[in-house]
């Protein structure tokens, strides 16, 4: 009697693949190597630097200071009770662990063709080991916040948590899929552009400051043209932004619309990503 021995098969591997092809099961079944890479990520980021681990806290207090310098003191950015410095962190913090999904994940396909010509595992592993990698350091960012938060509240500031504190996870997944399809899409695109290795700095360092990043919402719709103004009102990490400082500062206001609107974006971002990027695994070793 003859057997089936596809169903004896424990992986198996084809060019045939669904359109949208995120395999749970079998990312499980890899999550001692997807904690691997974590690591590796981890302990790689700042190895043979002076600071090393530092670099975590150097960085967005600089950026925190010069954008207090600039935008509220030469710029008179207001930011209603809360103290500038402390405005100025927690849009950082929010928009480091973004940028730093999509810069990282942006360059999976060109920095590890060597690993992907030689053994099969889920691709999809490596951009997600970054995206994870990079919470142990939003982690860290964050609890500097918490300090300067405990800090000014302790100097007499009004400052209180919303209780919007509980959307905090899903703030935190809606960044991850946003920087992760986001990744994804320009990992694939630079496969055959590399190019757009270049264009990817120049642009997301103008996306930080269209995403209210340096600055609250109300200002920009007071001091922008309409049209600018628009462009930054619709931008879903501006949503994200306002957000996160509405949740941990109770400044600006809470919009369910417009959060289900960045919810439903960055999910749909992070779907396109990942059909661009299941169809450019099967052929990007033929032209990285």
């Amino acid at each position: 009697m003859l057997t089936n021995k596809e169903d004896e098969w424990l992986y198996t591997i084809s060019a045939k693949r669904k359109l949208i092809d995120f395999n749970f099961k079998e990312i499980w079944r890899y999550r001692d190597l997807l904690f691997l890479f974590v690591k590796r990520d981890i302990v790689t980021l700042y190895k043979q630097t002076i600071l090393g681990p530092l670099w975590y806290l150097i960085q967005p207090l600089f950026t925190s200071v010069i954008f207090t310098l600039i935008f509220n003191n030469l710029g008179q950015i207001k930011t209603g009770s809360v103290p500038p410095f402390l405005f100025n962190l927690a849009g950082i913090t929010a928009w480091n662990y973004f940028r730093d999904c999509l810069n990282n994940t942006s360059s999976t396909f060109t920095k590890n063709q060597n690993i992907f010509g030689k053994v099969y595992f889920p691709r999809v592993i490596l951009p997600m080991s970054i995206t994870i990698s990079n919470l142990l350091k939003f982690g860290i960012q964050l609890l500097i916040f918490v300090g300067f938060f405990i800090y000014y509240y302790a100097t007499g500031y009004k400052l209180s948590i919303n209780s919007n504190i509980v959307l905090f996870p899903v703030y935190v997944v809606i960044m991850a899929m946003l920087g992760l399809g986001l990744g994804m899409i320009f990992s694939s695109l630079t496969t055959k552009y590399r190019d757009l290795t270049v264009l990817l700095t120049f642009a997301v360092q103008l996306l930080m400051y269209v995403s209210a990043v340096p600055y609250p919402m109300s200002e920009a719709k007071s001091k922008f043209p309409p049209l600018v103004a628009n462009i930054v009102e619709y931008n879903p990490l501006t949503q994200i932004m306002e957000g996160f400082r509405y949740m941990l500062l109770d400044i600006g206001e809470f919009n369910l619309v417009r959060f289900l609107y960045t919810l439903g974006i960055s999910l749909f971002i992070f779907l396109i990503g990942l059909v661009i990027f299941n169809r450019t695994e099967k052929s990007f070793i033929d032209t990285v």
